[in-house]
């Protein structure tokens, strides 16, 4: 039993590995939804990690956080860890998507790398909620719960009949929450209507809490092949300051399977060989899957509209506008979805939203840069937004962080005009190395390498006119780089 003086730790694992197509155009594959930011001033990524940090108290001590995700996401994650100020945070790289059950086995290695064994606070980072206070006593319930052994998932009471989740069904209650009798596939509108009025039925959150131990455990009596494989990666892994690479051979050969499949299921099934509990969470919750859930949290008018950016509304009711860049008028609507992005714009039925992955899918067969990219890129040195291209010419503003700069790098097909905006440029070509302020520029010659650096204390944009036969972003030869990029 713990004590004040020896306090649980908890290690708190967030999940940042998802692709949220449903929430195209906002939402693309190099900026996915979990690093949106769809209210307030911090992106559903960072909610995350504060919501788990706020698990703490006197007898739960909580570790910095520990984040599974996209090795292409990298400079995200730690650039949205580095706004909050987090210190200490571990980054686990995946090389490529295996699913949920791999990712948290990662975590738990990682966890239990110093002889520890922390209880695991595992959790998406693509949710919401509205009463924190609630989400926190919920947690830190799950969290002692687990403590003693149980396996503890979190289920979210239903306020609707929803077909977008798996169910969990409960069974009889005790004091560390409720036992499990069965988990349930996402149901047809019937069924949750009869879920819903039975009351004894809650969402699955894809929230868990567990020891390092007791996972590993129960990951080795269910499914051995997927912790075999993954210790293997693991013993392959490679380190760099605070990101932490599993070996990428070793990884794509782990099977892909769901932390419901590979052991939730099958331990609800088998009485008796694990301690399965469920903790039932009253606090607002939304998995943000699609832009209709996107409209239930949103803040709405008299006759449901809800809107963000520069949006007029008129004659419409339940409608969602949703506009970055420019002003929509949207009039005569009902139930409908309309997102304007600087590239793409979306109009869709609000009932069918989840069917937006179906567009991304045609995107991505087409070959075409909208399912991946945004026009504005962000890099971990900054950003460029893309104004302007034809034939042989692109146009890009691009912003440089102070302190930061761009690789060492040439071209084979392209040449590049600068011209500074604000801000001082440290302009590396060929041989030559020279400062520039407003209003000053220098052309690039083709082949010739060169680097841009911001050596001020604030941010430098310049404009960038490219010109020549080819100019796309995988012209690029890098010869050295402060971010580990270089060929």
């Amino acid at each position: 039993m713990n004590t004040a003086s020896s306090p649980i730790p908890v290690q708190p694992v967030v999940m940042a590995g998802g692709s949220g197509t449903r929430l195209w155009p906002l939402s693309r594959a190099q900026f996915p939804k979990q690093f949106l930011v769809l209210q307030g001033n911090t992106s559903l990524f960072q909610q995350a990690v504060q919501r788990l940090a706020g698990v703490a108290a006197a007898d739960l001590a909580v570790a910095p956080p520990c984040v599974v995700g996209n090795e292409e996401h990298r400079f995200l994650v730690l650039e949205q860890l580095r706004e909050l100020g987090q210190a200490g945070a571990t980054l686990l790289l995946e090389p490529t998507g295996r699913n949920t059950a791999p990712a948290m086995t990662l975590a738990a290695l990682q966890a239990s790398a110093d002889g520890l064994d922390p209880v695991l606070v595992v959790s998406p980072a693509d949710q919401t909620v509205t009463d924190e206070a609630a989400f926190t006593r919920a947690l830190q319930q799950a969290a002692r719960s687990a403590a003693l052994g149980h396996i503890v998932i979190l289920g979210v009471r239903p306020d609707r009949p929803e077909t977008g989740y798996g169910y969990i069904a409960a069974a009889a209650g005790d004091a560390a929450g409720q036992g499990v009798a069965r988990f349930v596939e996402k149901p047809d509108l019937a069924t949750a209507q009869r879920y819903l009025a039975d009351g004894s039925y809650f969402w699955n959150s894809g929230m868990f809490v567990v020891r390092a131990s007791v996972w590993l455990a129960a990951l080795e009596r269910f499914r051995p092949d997927i912790l075999a494989a993954t210790r293997t990666a693991w013993a392959g892994r490679s380190v760099d300051a605070s990101f932490v690479r599993p070996g990428r051979a070793e990884f794509g050969a782990i099977p892909s399977e769901s932390v419901d499949y590979a052991v939730m299921e099958p331990v609800a099934s088998a009485p008796g060989a694990f301690s399965l509990r469920m903790v039932a969470l009253d606090a607002g919750w939304n998995d943000l899957g699609a832009w209709e859930a996107v409209w239930q949290v949103s803040a709405k008018d008299d006759a449901g509209n809800a809107s963000h950016g520069d949006a007029l509304v008129h004659d419409s009711r339940n409608t969602l506008v949703h506009a970055t860049s420019r002003l929509v008028g949207v009039v005569g609507l009902d139930n409908v979805v309309v997102v304007e992005t600087p590239d793409a714009v979306l109009v869709a039925d609000r009932a069918r939203s989840q069917q937006v992955k179906q567009i991304v899918g045609e995107l991505d067969r087409a070959g075409r840069s909208e399912q991946a990219l945004h026009r504005q890129v962000h890099r971990p040195w900054g950003w460029y937004d893309s104004v302007d291209a034809g034939p042989r010419f692109q146009v890009k503003r691009i912003l440089v962080k102070p302190g930061a700069s761009l690789s060492l790098q040439m071209h084979h097909h392209r040449a590049e005009h600068w011209i500074v905006v604000s801000g001082t440029a440290e302009v590396t070509c060929g041989d030559r190395r020279i400062l520039l302020s407003e209003n000053q520029s220098t052309y690039i010659p083709l082949g010739e390498k060169h680097r841009l650096a911001n050596p001020g204390k604030v941010p430098l944009e310049i404009i960038e006119v490219q010109s020549g036969s080819y100019l796309g972003e995988d012209d690029i030869v890098r010869f050295e780089d402060t971010y580990g990029r270089a060929q």
